[in-house]
């Protein structure tokens, strides 16, 4: 189970275009003379920053689970938990996973792709209650029922299947508290992500500094 944000990927994907052309033509000159000044070059590395925010906020973003644990993926940073670590996943507006860190101690990550504003869960509420009133979905508890919410039900499935299991096939009580004690999560911070904005970020303060020198 993956989830990215579309709309992110697009809108990522446009910029990235859009910057690629705009700095072969300043460079390159397919639509007019090529100019190689100070402007100019401090034009491309804003390009490039604008592609550093695309690529931290539009395209690393995601949200998965496999059989061995669940990954999260914010613009920034990367948290990964065996299922023996994760504590719950929960959420309303944004999914919640509460895991063992490093150290043992409970931790708790948002995710930054599929969050649901407080009016859009308000209306799903709204919605399914009206639909309850009305017959409709007997069986099932559909309030609530928006993709956030949906993405907990469907992570929390994986969780309970990679449960240990006994001879009976029941969750065996012992190996799971065993599990719980061993498997710890881990938080890390995407290099490729804070270089891609850093790095052309100090090449403009650099280069405005260097503008503002040679004006005085």
């Amino acid at each position: 189970m993956t989830i990215r944000s579309t709309g992110g990927r697009v809108a990522a994907y446009t910029w990235l275009v859009f910057a690629a052309l705009n700095i072969v033509d300043m460079f390159v000159g397919i639509t007019g003379d090529p100019e190689y000044s100070l402007t100019t070059v401090t034009i491309a590395f804003v390009l490039l920053l604008g592609c550093g925010i695309a690529y931290t906020l539009g395209l690393r973003p995601l949200l998965a689970g496999d059989d061995d644990g669940i990954t999260v993926r914010n613009p920034l940073r990367d948290v990964r938990a065996p299922w023996g670590a994760v504590r719950r996943i929960e959420g309303k507006n944004a999914v919640t996973v509460v895991f063992a860190g490093p150290d043992g101690t409970d931790l708790q990550t948002r995710a930054w792709v599929l969050q649901t504003s407080p009016r859009v869960q308000a209306k799903a509420e709204a919605r399914a209650e009206k639909e309850a009133r009305q017959g409709k979905g007997k069986g099932f508890d559909l309030r609530g029922r928006t993709a956030t919410a949906y993405a907990v039900q469907q992570l929390n499935e994986i969780k309970d299947r990679q449960r240990p299991k006994a001879r009976s096939g029941a969750p065996d009580k012992a190996a799971k508290a065993q599990e719980l004690g061993a498997a710890k999560g881990t938080i890390s911070w995407s290099y490729p992500a804070v270089a891609s904005l850093a790095g052309p970020l100090a090449v403009i303060v650099s280069l405005l500094l260097t503008a503002v020198a040679t004006a005085d």
